[in-house]
């Protein structure tokens, strides 16, 4: 039997921890068939998965808000004390790209709903890079002030998020879905993962009240020839919903006013689409027609 976790000051039963670490295996079986498809290998990935386990103790697993010690991280991480400190000496992982992309989603977001950047049917207007108001120069200085119009244009511009029609630029999503660079989906594979596992951590250990959404809807034998039909649906209805989430977001939202003693959140609702083969098509028997 293996020795029993230590999880939120209690004693992981043996079945507890073999469902941890099987929803564990289901969550890395994508993450490792992306990194290998890149040609990452099980090494790097193993001295990665280290540090976060290093990081996550020396942060948020204290005791009575005192400082953190080699001896303790070493206890509940299982890694020596030589590692812990070789691995927290190490530089932490850049999370700077997580402001970019919150701020860029900020920005189209306000495109999307500000009635002052959209046509009186309520779709965002295409906007000049500045001159004739309303222009997109105006916008990225209302809802993310401190960056750079021409930068968050091109940057923009660059992942296919917007595109450039008769020297105007055009949303080319209602929403923020980079196609056009992989690398900026492989951060959003990083970031929007690890806020649904934060909610799922949330749930687990929160009071049934304060419980925060996590649902999915699921059909297991849909015919091929309904699959391009679901997912216009589901994008239609799902981004109408998203629509009215943004404008609610967006009159509640302080902006770049920081003052105040309250506490602030990010808060937001994701979607994702659900298409994964459950079986393959089947020849027609004895060659007859299907």
């Amino acid at each position: 039997m293996s020795t029993p976790l230590i999880w939120l000051n209690e004693v992981v039963t043996e079945a507890l921890e073999n469902h941890l670490l099987r929803a564990a295996r289901r969550i890395l079986r994508p993450v490792v068939r992306i990194l290998l498809r890149n040609g990452i290998t099980a090494s790097a990935f193993q001295e990665l998965s280290r540090k976060v386990f290093v990081d996550v103790a020396f942060e948020e697993f204290g005791i009575d808000g005192k400082p953190q010690t080699l001896a303790r991280v070493s206890v509940i991480t299982g890694l020596n004390r030589k590692e812990v400190a070789r691995l927290h000496k190490l530089d932490n992982i850049n999370e700077t790209d997580r402001t970019w992309w919150n701020r860029a989603g900020t920005v189209l977001a306000g495109w999307m709903s500000d009635e002052y950047f959209q046509t009186k049917a309520g779709y965002p207007i295409d906007l000049p890079f500045n001159g004739p108001s309303p222009n997109f120069t105006e916008l990225v200085k209302k809802y993310s002030g401190d960056m750079y119009p021409r930068s968050v244009a091109d940057e923009l511009l660059r992942l296919g998020a917007v595109e450039m029609i008769d020297d105007r630029l055009r949303m080319s999503h209602r929403g923020y879905a980079p196609d056009a660079d992989p690398t900026a989906m492989v951060d959003i594979l990083g970031m929007d993962t690890s806020e649904f596992i934060e909610t799922i951590d949330h749930n687990i250990q929160a009071a049934p009240q304060d419980k925060l959404l996590q649902v999915k809807v699921l059909a297991n034998n849909l015919p091929e020839k309904h699959l391009a039909a679901f997912n216009q649906h589901s994008k239609r209805v799902s981004m109408s919903a998203l629509d009215e989430i943004v404008h609610w977001l967006n009159e509640h939202d302080s902006g770049k006013d920081q003052s105040g003693d309250d506490a602030r959140f990010a808060v937001g609702v994701g979607m994702f689409q659900i298409n994964r083969q459950v079986r393959a098509a089947q020849p027609p028997e004895n060659g007859e027609d299907s």
